[in-house]
């Protein structure tokens, strides 16, 4: 099955600061802020949410393709992507622009603190539903997840894939505060599945004065991370709670979502049941919290498959294809 994954590239500035956050800020200066945060280091890697999920879908053995800008500095990024099996021909490159960076701080209690420039992000890719029928897609054996990035084309890309019949995860993330409520609706109203953590549902239903209930009547299925804790698989039909997988050395958990997402669409491709496909989600997260960085961590197959089993059991004895069962015109 052919993977479509749109969002951001981003070099990633990761610090560590050695404290917490909570002890600089004060309360009743919230409206006056000017604080400086020591760190102990900082080291730069691959990122973006574009570039984590196709490394995490490369990770299970996928070859997604990416729809993404990147700019006139990419020649590292192009190199490292193309190593594990990820096309780079999908990739806009933005000659007058820097690739896009993420500078993220965490603290102690692994509260992060994160300034971003767009970049070459800022450049729409330009493949509406016209460029992606140039680019041979096939509708009835294809997924598309549309992440935070340009958001142009988090606009186009759910009414391009509805268009087409694409089934489309729409992951909104760090791009919700540029929404305005009637569009972010519309986006979603065209998608399949609509995934977030939980600070992002509480914005989405607060943008679009939708609550669960009526969301589940734009889209098949809503899954919210929430972090150590697990995550909400909501259908029509149920409610699934899917625990974290313990994870004693976790460092760092940049990149988890990210992650998450990549395991998620893997089981839909194995035309696994979605609470299962969202536990391989949940082991993949799993890994990228033992390392710092987003695309760090590896595993084998038979590495991951061990994990999942040893969490939650072998897979179900009957499996289905469930971009079809869930498909668009709900």
């Amino acid at each position: 099955m052919e993977i479509l994954v749109s969002g951001s590239l981003a070099y990633d500035r990761i610090m560590e600061h050695p404290g917490r956050f909570a002890d600089h800020l004060m309360p009743d200066q919230l409206h006056n802020i000017n604080v400086s945060f020591m760190v102990s280091g900082m080291t730069e890697k691959f990122g973006g949410t574009a570039g984590n999920i196709a490394y995490a879908l490369a990770q299970l053995h996928e070859q997604p393709r990416i729809l993404a800008a990147i700019g006139h500095d990419h020649q590292r990024y192009f190199q490292w992507l193309q190593k594990y099996g990820v096309d780079t021909d999908t990739i806009k490159v933005v000659d007058e622009e820097f690739t896009a960076s993420a500078f993220i701080t965490t603290d102690l209690d692994n509260n992060q603190i994160t300034q971003f420039n767009p970049g070459a992000m800022m450049r729409p890719t330009g493949l509406g539903a016209s460029g992606l029928e140039n680019g041979a897609v096939r509708p009835n054996d294809c997924i598309a997840i549309v992440g935070p990035g340009n958001l142009q084309d988090m606009m186009e890309y759910p009414l391009a894939y509805q268009k087409l019949g694409v089934y489309c995860i729409f992951d909104p993330g760090q791009s919700l505060p540029s929404w305005d409520g009637e569009a972010l609706s519309t986006a979603i109203a065209h998608s399949d599945m609509l995934i977030s953590n939980e600070y992002e549902l509480e914005m989405i239903t607060s943008k679009t004065g939708l609550d669960i209930d009526q969301l589940l009547t734009k889209v098949s299925a809503v899954i919210t991370t929430k972090g150590a804790s697990g995550t909400e698989v909501l259908t029509s039909a149920e409610a699934t709670f899917i625990p974290a997988v313990p994870t004693d050395n976790a460092v760092d958990p940049t990149g988890a979502g990210d992650a998450f997402r990549g395991g998620l669409i893997k089981g839909i491709v194995l035309g696994y049941p979605l609470v299962r496909a969202a536990q391989m989600g949940t082991v993949c997260a799993h890994y990228v919290v033992q390392v710092y960085g987003t695309q760090e961590y590896s595993f084998t197959l038979e590495e991951f498959t061990a994990k999942l089993e040893e969490i939650f059991g072998p897979p179900p004895a009957h499996s289905h294809d469930h971009t079809e069962e869930h498909g668009h015109g709900h």
